[in-house]
């Protein structure tokens, strides 16, 4: 039993040892390409807005190494529409911070620049950092306590309930988080009742939300909170969330990757790489749903910011983003050329460039056309695991496209046989050597009866009478 099992454990070694060994190659670029800092360059002057000190203020913290950009920008532009706030993203420092999949944001002000113009901010919206270990997070983490102190409402999107409870403010509070980050930290922040399944828990002054879009729901409640339903409405719809008092149930399933994002990462070695074109007026959202989607979580293909000449560029509501590369000079680098924007402005891509592709049609909430373009460019399985991730509701979206990601799935196969083909042959090998033993056995064992016979035949037992 015990030579049975380790044969066993060997084949499987031996099948599983390629595939191993590429997808440990490749998915740690998948999961950290999309927070590369981008190069070194030029921080424009700050034009923050005027602060109008009679409204509220609300802010969008990121942290030196960055954010996610759904939970920077999808936040941001629902504040931004209910026209009540002054409205700022603070981070330690005045530099560019890589969003998912290579966007890069130069925040309004630093946390002291945004002293000096206000006490303390109203409202506090923590989106989800890159990496929410302590130490990264630090200065963030004191900043917020000091804020927390000072009376504001401290929002958290997605994961950023880790910097919120490294923070202490969470201690003997519901407080929920995205679906694949509950267990861990349940174990870090045991003070913390964590809930599962719901999107928005509200504990006063804190309040959290489930994965990623559920930060728009969120960010919605709390305009009501501060403004009153019909400005929380009329922002919904001006984003085109129209899930707003829908079903408050989020995700709640195990922390366990999808088929299709595990062949993504492991196996698809040569992502197409899709450029987005940057271009003033942008609304916030239509340029969070390319880069998250395409070049943060499908983990099949990655983004490329570009400009058409390099400069900044202002979004919709007023923030600056830095392209990496100019239109001419990274055509010959891209697969696509997408430009986000129900308003963007006709392109003359450079000739080497592929054509410019506009997949934003409204009044469609962005996200949703950008999933169903995934599905029809990628395939539906990747599509409906970002739309999984996201937790964007896909009833009413027709997700038509090839229906699993085949190209990583070839490859997969391809390295499970060269393994296969060696167990096989290993196997008909010991097959034959007990074959040639069982044979010998055979002969040997034919051998010694005939001699015993024929012994018997010479020296048998004397015959009765014989004396």
């Amino acid at each position: 039993m015990l030579r049975r099992t380790a044969s066993v454990l060997a084949a499987l070694v031996t099948v599983l040892l390629l595939p191993a060994v590429g997808a440990a190659i490749a998915a740690p670029r998948a999961f950290t390409d999309p927070y590369t800092p981008g190069p070194v360059r030029v921080v424009p002057a700050p034009t923050p807005p005027p602060h109008d000190p009679d409204r509220p203020t609300a802010v969008v913290v990121v942290g030196d190494r960055g954010g996610l950009v759904s939970d920077v920008l999808a936040p941001y532009q629902v504040l931004a529409e209910s026209g009540r706030f002054n409205l700022y993203v603070v981070a330690p420092q005045r530099r560019p911070l890589p969003l998912t999949g290579g966007l890069d944001l130069v925040p309004d002000l630093t946390f002291e620049e945004l002293a000096a113009r206000t006490a303390r901010a109203d409202l506090v919206v923590v989106p989800a950092p890159p990496d929410d270990e302590e130490p990264t997070i630090a200065p963030v983490v004191g900043w917020l306590r000091g804020q927390a102190e000072r009376g504001a409402l401290v929002l958290s999107v997605c994961n950023g309930a880790g910097t919120v409870a490294a923070a202490g403010l969470l201690d003997g509070r519901p407080a929920t988080s995205h679906w694949n980050r509950l267990g861990r930290y349940a174990s870090r922040y045991p003070a913390v009742d964590w809930v599962r399944g719901q999107r928005v828990v509200d504990d006063g002054d804190v309040v959290s939300t489930a994965g990623i879009l559920a930060g728009v729901d969120g960010t919605l409640h709390v305009v009501e909170r501060l403004a009153g339903p019909a400005v929380a409405d009329r922002a919904a719809a001006r984003v085109g969330w129209t899930h707003f008092r829908e079903d408050p149930s989020a995700q709640d399933r195990p922390a366990v990757p999808d088929p299709a994002a595990i062949l993504n990462a492991g196996y698809r070695w040569a992502p197409a790489t899709v450029g987005v074109l940057l271009d003033d007026g942008v609304a916030e959202t239509e340029l969070a749903s390319v880069f998250d989607a395409y070049g943060g979580q499908s983990l099949a293909t990655r983004t490329l910011a570009l400009g058409v000449d390099g400069a900044p560029i202002r979004s919709r509501h007023g923030l600056t983003f830095l392209p990496r590369d100019n239109l001419a000079a990274g055509s010959s680098r891209i697969d696509r050329l997408v430009v986000p924007g129900a308003a963007a402005r006709p392109i003359a891509a450079p000739v080497a460039a592929p054509p410019p592709e506009y997949v934003h049609h409204p009044p469609a909430f962005a996200y949703d056309a950008v999933v169903t373009d995934l599905a029809r460019t990628t395939d539906t399985a990747t599509a409906r695991w970002v739309a999984t991730v996201i937790e964007l509701p896909t009833e009413g979206l027709v997700l038509a496209g090839p229906r699993w990601p085949w190209a990583p799935t070839v490859v997969l196969v391809a390295l499970l046989l060269p393994g296969a083909a060696v167990v096989v042959l290993v196997a008909a090998a010991r097959r034959r050597g007990r074959a040639r033993r069982r044979a010998a056995l055979s002969v040997s064992s034919s051998t010694l009866s005939t001699t015993t016979d024929e012994g018997g035949d010479r020296h048998g037992p004397p015959r009765r009478g014989a004396r």
